[in-house]
């Protein structure tokens, strides 16, 4: 309840008017059934951007630093996430790490679209990073397909530790979903949970023009981090599947 009148009378108006936001391919996510959301990571607002292109609820996994913030700041942002439904996640890997997933798979059993981000973490420098297995590893363990979702432009429009947003128009580009029933149940096969990532990623670069990077983001941050290195510019090559007009405008 909360969750429909948010996007539909409280966050979505102004973020329609002032981003016009567009979105490709949203005949790709299922009108109905479970389906996990796999989309890259560029900004704060990507969990508002998707969720609002998107006719079904989404649910996500959100960093635990938003549901323990002090102050009216952190109730506010405590607050949202709480009444949106979202999962806390504890980041730090683990036992910690899988709790969140094994509420993911709870969403999924009940029919729903759990979103999540591969690469565990915002992008540091625009490209697109290494993914981490455990979007395939809930894929194969609740045999439900991937969707790969771009986003596209939202680092722009609001980049790292920037409050006030640009007025910058932003747009989400969605895939054909990427299913293998015939790895249902192998959640502990290595070999198989890294092929899905890879593959989940290549569909992401495809459909983001971002560049590759073989390496995980949280590992860049930290050595960015600890030694001051400054952070390399991405190049800025088109994807031969991009194209300049949107399309399959939503109809919620």
């Amino acid at each position: 309840m909360v969750y429909s009148f948010l996007k539909h009378f409280v966050v979505g108006p102004p973020v329609r008017l002032v981003f016009r936001p567009w979105v490709e391919g949203l005949h790709h996510v299922p009108d109905e059934g479970p389906a996990i959301l796999a989309s890259n990571h560029l900004s704060f607002s990507d969990s508002i951007l998707l969720p609002l292109m998107v006719p079904r609820r989404i649910t996500f996994p959100a960093k635990m630093e938003y549901f323990t913030g002090n102050g009216v700041r952190g109730w506010l942002t405590r607050q949202f996430f709480v009444r949106t439904g979202q999962i806390p996640i504890d980041r730090s890997g683990g036992s910690k790490s899988m709790a969140a997933l094994e509420q993911g798979l709870a969403v999924l059993g009940q029919g729903e679209l759990f979103g999540i981000y591969p690469e565990g973490t915002r992008s540091p420098d625009g490209r697109l990073y290494r993914g981490k297995t455990g979007v395939a590893r809930m894929a194969l363990q609740a045999d439900v397909p991937i969707v790969p979702c771009a986003m596209i432009d939202t680092d722009k429009a609001q980049p790292t530790g920037q409050r006030i947003p640009k007025v910058v128009r932003v747009g989400v580009r969605i895939g054909p979903p990427i299913y293998h029933p015939e790895l249902a149940g192998q959640s502990e096969n290595h070999a198989a949970l890294r092929e899905v990532t890879d593959e989940v990623m290549r569909a992401l670069q495809r459909l983001s023009g971002q560049e590759y990077v073989d390496e995980y983001a949280a590992d860049v941050k930290a050595r960015l981090a600890s030694t001051d290195e400054p952070v390399d510019q991405p190049s800025q090559k088109p994807s031969a599947e991009r194209a300049d007009k949107p399309t399959d405008e939503p109809d919620a």
